[in-house]
């Protein structure tokens, strides 16, 4: 006799059952498709704790991920700076300096010249989130951004980082000055925008990619062969990208209205 928990094993269930012989609670009103497509969200929301530290404590798989994808970032760019040319530089010197000139610019022209400080900051977000968001069709690993800590900490920082420019520009007088302009009746609702900014870039990156998961997933039951291909090159890479470019817009965007 077969043992069903061998053969149902975790992410084993196929959405076209009808129901799982080891989880009799995937019988449920709607049809099994709709059980399924609840359970395998619920594991896509899930963290998993991949090994635990003495110190730390349990490291979750995102934590793990975020690592790789700092190390690779790290080694490509001591790989790709290597035998820098002034005179004949090589086609992978010549596209590195082309694209670093584009982002440099972009950025620049978003929070002006003489904030330039700022952009290798705005590129390594970029940078990270581009990979983020394009790691699971291209190695297979869950992304990182579809953990709501992951993405609540990178809008903390860009919070961080969008109030120490205006400080730095303006001063630390002037900073809290605004917050009372022009009427202080109005500074209960400026105090809360510095709340909303974050939230926004968080729960927009965070509910993006899960949409997009949540569209596949339903694509995948309803037409499972040929055309959820095109659609996962589009939700799984450019929308990926998509999002990477619009958090970074609005970090900057945000960084020229708190300087301004």
């Amino acid at each position: 006799m077969r043992n069903n928990s061998f053969f149902c094993a975790k992410k084993r269930c196929s959405p076209a059952f009808k129901a799982c012989p080891a989880h009799p609670h995937s019988f449920r009103k709607g049809g099994s498709n709709t059980g399924n497509l609840a359970d395998t969200l619920m594991e896509e929301l899930n963290c998993e704790t991949v090994f635990t530290l003495p110190v730390l404590g349990g490291i979750s798989e995102s934590v793990v991920v975020t690592w790789i994808i700092m190390a690779v970032l790290v080694l490509l760019s001591i790989i790709l700076v290597r035998n820098l040319k002034v005179e004949n530089p090589g086609r992978v010197q010549l596209a590195l300096e082309a694209g670093i000139g584009w982002a440099q610019d972009f950025f620049e022209g978003i929070i002006g010249k003489e904030n330039r400080r700022y952009v290798p900051y705005l590129i390594t977000v970029l940078l990270y989130l581009a990979f983020a968001n394009t790691i699971a069709p291209l190695f297979g690993f869950k992304p990182p951004t579809k953990d709501l800590n992951v993405t609540a900490g990178l809008a903390i920082m860009s919070m961080c980082l969008i109030e120490y420019s205006g400080i730095y520009k303006n001063g630390l007088k002037h900073w809290v000055k605004h917050f009372a302009s022009p009427v202080p009746v109005v500074a209960p609702i400026m105090v809360l925008e510095i709340v909303i900014r974050p939230l926004s870039l968080c729960m927009r990156l965070f509910g993006n990619m899960l949409a997009g998961f949540v569209v596949m997933e339903l694509l995948k039951i309803v037409i499972p062969l040929i055309v959820p291909i095109p659609v996962s090159f589009y939700f799984d890479i450019f929308d990926g990208l998509l999002q990477a470019y619009v958090f970074v817009f609005l970090t900057g965007l945000f960084m020229n209205e708190e300087m301004e």
